[in-house]
């Protein structure tokens, strides 16, 4: 809390903790804030749940419907729906018990991907070819019933950010990420920080996350940002939805010039929405966003990365 450049600051229970919706509502009495955003999951499933009596206390909020962030917020749900849509996706199955998981190494290949059902940054994640592993990973964190497994995917992964009102587009911008930072840190290589992005224009992409979003809402409004993971014949997969909340590299957007937070407080507040000559990556591609620790972001672009990571061989000097 203390990091934020903000002009106040308050501490607040966690959203998991019993008393958080009488903390949140102190808050709200002692602040009145016209509006309010969270920006983690837990905070998000919270307050969506608290929704109706913050409404009825002025406080106004810009979520996806109840139940769209409920599913979203359940990764199997989420695939469950998205497979009875007919969205391509790799084949998970829920893992209760250790002949779940069984079936799973028989059904999926040699290696599976296990991970959590709920959270973020790559909860759970362990990519494997070993049973017995796999068997004490889900021991260690109890995960029985709340973890699965599924068909394991390529390291190219992709991200589309969108905003929606009442069932309108009002924006979207694919990036690819080309790393994860600190993923030579994880037994999976996923860390939900993502290191190196790249935007992207990609009508294959674009149509695949449109398909994931309605076909968990048909009338999407709010945030939906939507993770995927290409397979082996080169087909982006849809992974999860980060419902209601912005991704960690949203002010990469705003840099590059598309202020989607701008927008997103506009109508909320004002009804004002943006008048775009596209509504779908109207970032150029090839914009690079490079993050570390403990140094600015830059924004660069693909070919002066391009140039730095392949220099021009120095002709050697005349003796």
């Amino acid at each position: 809390m203390l990091l934020a450049d903000v002009d106040e600051r308050h501490a607040i229970l966690p959203a998991t903790h019993s008393n958080y919706a009488d903390d949140l509502r102190r808050l709200l009495a002692l602040t009145r804030p016209d509006f309010l955003h969270v920006q983690n999951d837990a905070e998000v499933a919270a307050v969506s749940r608290l929704r109706a009596s913050l409404n009825h206390a002025g406080v106004k909020l810009y979520l996806p419907a109840a139940d769209t962030v409920q599913t979203c917020l359940n990764k199997y749900e989420t695939y469950r729906r998205w497979h009875a849509a007919g969205v391509r996706v790799p084949r998970t199955m829920l893992i209760r018990e250790p002949m779940d998981l069984e079936q799973a190494f028989r059904e999926f290949g040699d290696t599976v991907w296990i991970r959590a059902v709920t959270g973020a940054a790559g909860a759970g994640a362990l990519p494997t070819n070993n049973y017995e592993l796999a068997r004490c990973w889900i021991d260690r964190y109890r995960g029985w019933g709340r973890f699965t497994a599924a068909e394991l995917l390529s390291k190219q992964s992709a991200a589309w950010l969108s905003l929606w009102f009442e069932g309108e587009l009002v924006v979207a911008q694919a990036r690819r990420r080309r790393t994860w930072n600190f993923g030579d840190r994880t037994v999976s290589g996923v860390t939900g920080i993502t290191g190196v992005a790249e935007t992207v224009s990609d009508p294959q992409l674009d149509q695949v996350a449109l398909d994931a979003i309605t076909a968990i809402d048909p009338r999407p409004h709010g945030i939906f940002g939507v993770d995927m993971t290409y397979d082996e014949q080169g087909w982006p997969n849809p992974t999860e939805i980060n419902i209601g909340r912005f991704f960690t590299t949203v002010y990469f957007f705003t840099r590059a010039g598309l202020n989607v937070p701008e927008m997103y407080c506009n109508i909320a507040l004002e009804n004002n929405f943006p008048v775009l000559e596209k509504k779908i990556n109207p970032l150029p591609e090839g914009l690079v966003w490079i993050r570390g620790m403990d140094v600015e972001p830059v924004l660069t672009t693909a070919d002066e990365l391009a140039a730095v990571a392949r220099p021009e061989p120095i002709e050697a000097l005349a003796c």
